[in-house]
């Protein structure tokens, strides 16, 4: 039995893992209103909104800055309709600053960082959270890096602080909209290969993608507020 298709939101959407969660999306039939902080600089972005028309919307939006969430809560409902509501919500922008070491740590750096992976997911959430549908789901875009447990070096410390701390939003969600039947998950979508996963990284951004998609789309009321990896196994908080 095919999946009717979901309206979906997703955050960080012009560049990386979040373009290709939109592109993926799109093409199993769901409308997307994509956001990232300069639209008009997002060429790939409107690129793909010029080959699905009335299927992507893209939208301003900085995750850190409390006038633009509540500019994007107030227009979403002239694209979803007034009845529309998001059944998906990927909140996967995030910031990686380079260069950090123990000795030379930057606190304004790190409380970016802060702002963005941790409080930008939650404060968004929060936001949207009258226009998500009963049920619905919500998918922060995590990291192996803010696992505690798993921690056995001194690196990127703004990162792993913040996806440390956007777990611990993710348990939060998980109960705060519990009693609606929104499942909420920290996901860890592997080390991709994108800007920011480096030359290194080796999970091919669609299988990621795919994975993330199939991951969340599987999930049962009694997953929310887990921690899961691309592939749907459990990660060690």
């Amino acid at each position: 039995m095919d999946t009717p298709p979901l309206h979906a939101l997703v955050t960080g959407a012009n560049r990386g893992l979040g373009l290709e969660l939109t592109r993926q999306l799109l093409a199993r039939g769901d409308r997307v209103v994509a956001t990232c902080r300069q639209p008009g600089k997002a060429s790939a972005l409107n690129a793909l909104a010029g080959a699905h028309p009335g299927h992507l919307h893209v939208l301003p939006l900085d995750v850190a800055d409390g006038k633009a969430r509540a500019r994007l809560a107030h227009e979403l409902p002239l694209v979803l309709g007034d009845d529309g509501r998001i059944d998906l919500l990927i909140n996967n922008a995030g910031v990686l600053h380079s260069g950090e070491r123990f000795g030379r740590l930057d606190q304004a750096q790190l409380e970016d960082s802060l702002r963005i992976n941790a409080l930008g997911p939650l404060l968004v959430t929060e936001a949207l959270a009258p226009l998500l549908a009963d049920g619905a789901r919500v998918a922060n875009l995590s990291s192996q890096l803010g696992s505690i447990a798993g921690t056995t070096r001194f690196g990127t410390p703004g990162y792993a602080l913040g996806k440390a701390a956007q777990n611990m939003a993710t348990r939060l969600l998980a109960q705060a909209l519990a009693e609606r039947g929104i499942v909420v998950v920290a996901c860890h979508p592997g080390w991709v290969q994108t800007d920011m996963g480096g030359a290194q990284a080796t999970e091919p951004v669609d299988a990621s993608a795919r994975g993330l998609l199939d991951v969340i789309a599987g999930l049962a009321p009694a997953a929310s507020g887990s921690f899961l990896d691309w592939r749907g196994e459990a990660m060690a908080w």
